[in-house]
């Protein structure tokens, strides 16, 4: 039997989960789209600590895409320098905020948000749920490769496109905006390289709990 086919009831067993994280905020400490969409951008390769560390100063300095818009590099790249690959983020940034101009003209659609440099399916995702937008796909992080496959919704996969593509394969749509969020937090929290099974709300469905434990 296909993995799809023995995990169609998923959209049912994982109800508990969404209710448990159900909008909850994402780590990343921001306080408008302007600035989530600066520090997904910033947040790639990187924690969500050390973006939360560099971000006060950042926009304290930029407070609008419109004053991002009308910097140079030179006087740019101090504030993001403790930032991995900083040198590459920095171009992307000020593009984007040349494009853009102004904050209120940030897309609000995967296709509009993933025509913006640096900004993946991943990212999109995240804005999309952070903004209370439509959804058009399911948050993939590193959290979710990992949680996703030991929960036996999915295969296991590295690539976070191929395991968004499986997760929007099995999964009602009417939860794509809360679930992989809510799987993320449950990896941060709970299912971490080493998992705490035995605190996990989703142990009874769990074919890691299954499989290692029982």
């Amino acid at each position: 039997m296909d993995l799809f086919e023995e995990t169609s009831d998923w959209g049912e067993k994982l109800k508990p989960l969404i209710k448990k994280y159900k909008g909850e905020k994402h780590p990343l400490d921001y306080h408008n789209t302007y600035q989530l969409l600066v520090m997904v951008v910033l947040s790639a390769q990187d924690s969500d600590a050390n973006i939360n560390k560099i971000a006060p100063a950042l926009f304290e300095k930029f407070p609008t895409l419109q004053s991002l818009s009308k910097t140079d590099i030179e006087t740019f790249i101090p504030y993001i320098s403790k930032v991995r690959n900083y040198p590459t983020k920095a171009n992307w940034l000020l593009e984007i905020a040349q494009i853009i101009k102004k904050d209120e003209n940030i897309p609000s659609t995967m296709e509009g948000l993933t025509a913006l440099k640096g900004i993946g399916r991943k990212s999109a995702n995240v804005i999309l749920r952070e903004t209370g937008k439509p959804a058009e796909g399911i948050i993939a992080d590193l959290h979710v490769i990992r949680v996703a496959p030991r929960l036996g919704i999915i295969k296991e996969a590295k690539d976070g496109n191929k395991v968004e593509k499986d997760l929007m394969k099995v999964l009602p749509k009417s939860i794509w905006s809360e679930i992989g969020m809510a799987i993320s937090f449950l990896g941060r929290e709970i299912c971490r390289p080493t998992p705490k099974c035995e605190i996990c709300l989703m142990a009874d469905d769990c074919l890691y709990y299954k499989t290692h434990v029982v």
